[in-house]
């Protein structure tokens, strides 16, 4: 990673007027990566915070991504999903509001689905196309499935 560092300081010099270097990652581990050189902090003066989604925010993109998948989700899943969206107590994962968390939580509950409708007998378009509150049962940020 030195090494890395190092090469990456010099070529920012040599080629200062050239080109446009953009990090992007988590404000700690950001932090943690621009102190590991005493000149980096100084070569990155802007620094953009994004703020995380809220719980309508986080919705609406589970809603998009399901829709992109030809899903729905039931009025009641979603308000099991924003159940799901309430960071636990003692929440350790610093990330925890993201898209990522919503796109995990969705692609679970599409596996739920399928296991849960593979036990019918014979099943309906409809049946196929709706995310009920079960599918996201145990599909929460540290749940498996």
């Amino acid at each position: 990673m030195l090494i890395c560092i190092l090469g990456f300081v010099k070529a920012m010099e040599d080629h200062k007027d050239e080109f446009i270097l953009i990090l992007a990652g988590y404000h700690k581990e950001m932090e943690i990566f621009l102190q590991t050189n005493p000149g980096l902090h100084s070569r990155f003066p802007i620094h953009l915070n994004f703020p995380d989604y809220n719980k309508q925010e986080l919705l609406e993109i589970a809603e998009q991504l399901c829709v992109k998948r030809q899903y729905q989700l039931t009025s009641q899943a979603k308000i099991a999903l924003l159940t799901l969206l309430n960071p636990p107590e003692n929440n350790s994962d610093d990330n925890f509001g993201n898209a990522r968390t919503v796109r995990n939580i969705i692609e679970k509950s599409i596996r739920r689905q399928a296991v849960r409708l593979i036990s019918k007998h014979s099943t309906t378009r409809e049946e196929l196309m709706v995310i009920e509150p079960g599918d996201l049962v145990g599909v929460g940020p540290c749940g498996n499935v």
